[in-house]
């Protein structure tokens, strides 16, 4: 290029014979021809242009620019890049980075990206005379970014497409899921409860035959009608621990103490061929827990590990304190920190991946028919999530089953951990005339059959159909605001009683039994007060724990537990 330079006629120009450029002209030409990267040197008023070798491919097939004004060479861009000039013979340097023009260097106009820098040159006495166009064309990386992100756009819309659909597809599969697991759960509860049923009824009805023919010899048949209710009466509770709505009566337990104390209960559970082993942690820490609940899903546990070894085996049952760190716990969607771990291990047959994801689920059981209810699992899994905890079981075909179970770490007072089960204290199931019992149920059936167990117990009963009617019976006034009629509580009752006890249903039309309870109690503050309920999460019942210092009593209940209840509320101090 520089042969070019010194070829061309300059005389046509502004800047006249080479042999008169000033000084700074010179050497800034030297600079430009003498660079590998693409330059031009625009020079005076009049934008002279003058280029390097490596600037030529910039200019596409455009005439001659060697000479020409910059304005005119660029005329077709001028209205963008001419400001950009301006400013550079202002004395201020200029980078631009991708800066899109629609230039005409092939014979049609096209759009062309530039990265380019304008710097302003000086003379001696510092006076701006020119700028260097230092540039380089990005047109290709420019639409290879815009080809690459548009499709990148595609496909991110196509992943989002298929991302609903899998999420159409795996919510499908999930609500299909659901209803065989609700149809299982259903099923199998039609089962049970129509066996349960069957027994009653048959019970019942040759019951029926027999005092109509005035035989008396009926004890078999109230035994078998009981049996049947009772068992019934059992489902639905493990129901509840399965769905976490069961009632639990939380303590500090010493979990050491409590399986050291099931040694006797499991080893006649196991039987003679089944060795076991405890394996407990020192310095453990104390947890908040349902002892009869813990209780129970160690026991079943231990029956699933006796189930499995048919020929004998060994049970270990261990305890530790370890600590969920966020990963687990976000896996098991439970809190991070310290837990209290019972572990129950076989050596059994084990199960298979598929029997393995199925273990928690409601009425699953690999067992024969009669010899499991398979809500044994699931009610350990409600009874873990409810105590804030976690389940998971581990197993191998041939080797056996781990059964681990995490309890949160009591962190309050430790001294008061129950060390082992704690006895049940037996009271007197008989009550006394002077003590006077009111009954309140809205369900008609319910009321009258307790009215007419605790009347047999001994006491003196009133009973109301609502919160209203009972208030009128024990202090009128307080009844007022909330409607009711006393005349709906039939048998009899006189009002303005001195109520020993009360004994409400907590879900109830208008007044609730929490509500009527603090209304009586503002008329006799020294009432006590049972609650009975076949719901679990209600106005007493925080996430299925009881307040403290309430006395409850789920439906169904036999003549025996509601006998031993109401005595220990009435015995219990003030």
């Amino acid at each position: 290029m520089g042969e070019r330079v010194r070829a061309h006629d300059w005389s046509a120009t502004p800047l006249g014979d080479p042999g008169h450029w000033p000084p700074a002209l010179r050497t800034t030409v030297s600079i430009v021809l003498n660079s590998h990267f693409p330059k031009a040197l625009v020079w005076g008023p009049g934008l002279v242009t003058i280029y390097n070798d490596a600037f030529r491919p910039i200019l596409g097939a455009k005439p001659e620019a060697l000479g020409r004004s910059f304005r005119d060479v660029w005329a077709e861009a001028w209205g963008s890049i001419g400001p950009l000039a301006d400013r550079a013979f202002a004395g201020e340097a200029t980078f631009i980075e991708d800066f899109p023009l629609v230039v005409d260097r092939n014979g049609e106009p096209e759009q062309v990206w530039f990265t380019f820098c304008y710097s302003p040159v000086r003379d001696e006495s510092g006076a701006v005379v020119g700028m260097i166009d230092t540039v380089i064309e990005t047109t290709r990386t420019v639409l290879a970014h815009r080809t690459a992100a548009e499709l990148n756009q595609r496909l991110e819309a196509e992943v989002e497409h298929r991302t609903r659909e899998l999420m159409t597809t795996q919510n499908a599969l999930r609500q299909s899921q659901k209803m065989e697991a609700i149809g299982q759960l259903a099923g199998g509860i039609a089962h049970d409860f129509n066996n349960m049923l069957a027994v009653v009824i048959s019970g019942l009805n040759l019951l029926q035959r027999r005092l109509d023919r005035g035989d008396t010899n009926v004890g078999a048949y109230i035994d078998g009608a009981m049996d049947g209710a009772m068992r019934a009466a059992v489902l639905t509770q493990r129901l509840l621990a399965f769905s976490r709505q069961q009632p639990l009566a939380p303590e500090v337990l010493d979990a050491n103490g409590l399986v050291r104390g099931m040694e006797e209960l499991l080893t006649r559970t196991l039987g003679e061929t089944i060795g076991m082993e405890f394996v407990t942690s020192a310095g453990l820490w104390a947890i908040h827990a349902d002892l009869n609940q813990l209780e129970n899903v160690l026991l079943n546990m231990a029956v699933n590990a006796r189930d499995a070894m048919p020929d004998g085996g060994r049970l270990t049952i261990e305890t530790a304190n370890v600590h969920v760190d966020d990963a687990y716990a976000a896996e098991a969607a439970i809190e991070p920190g310290q837990y209290v771990l019972i572990a129950v291990s076989d050596t059994g047959a084990g199960m298979t991946p598929e029997v393995l994801a199925k273990a928690f689920d409601p009425f699953f059981t690999t067992k024969e028919v009669g010899k499991g209810t398979g809500l044994g699992l699931s009610q350990a899994f409600g009874f873990a999530r409810q105590s804030g905890g976690h389940v998971r079981a581990y197993s191998e075909v041939g080797i056996g089953t781990t059964f681990k179970l995490y309890l949160p770490r009591f962190f309050g007072d430790a001294r008061k951990a129950a060390p082992t089960p704690l006895s049940r204290t037996i009271v007197s199931p008989t009550g006394s005339p002077r003590e006077i019992v009111l009954v309140v149920e809205d369900e008609e059936r319910v009321r009258n059959f307790t009215v007419e167990t605790l009347r047999e117990l001994g006491y003196t009963v009133l009973h109301a159909f609502d919160g209203p009617s009972a208030l009128e019976l024990i202090g009128g006034a307080a009844a007022d605001g909330w409607g009711g009629d006393p005349a709906g509580a039939p048998g009899g009752n006189a009002p303005r009683q001195d109520v020993t006890l009360l004994l409400t249903d907590i879900v109830m039309p208008g007044m609730t039994g929490r509500q009527l309870a603090d209304a009586a109690r503002a008329i006799l503050p020294d009432l006590k007060v049972l609650y009975t309920t076949g719901y679990s999460r209600n106005a007493v019942i925080h996430n299925g724990v009881l307040d403290p210092g309430t006395n409850f009593l789920s439906k169904p209940f036999a003549i025996d537990q509601l006998a031993a209840k109401v005595r220990s509320v009435l015995d219990a101090p003030d």
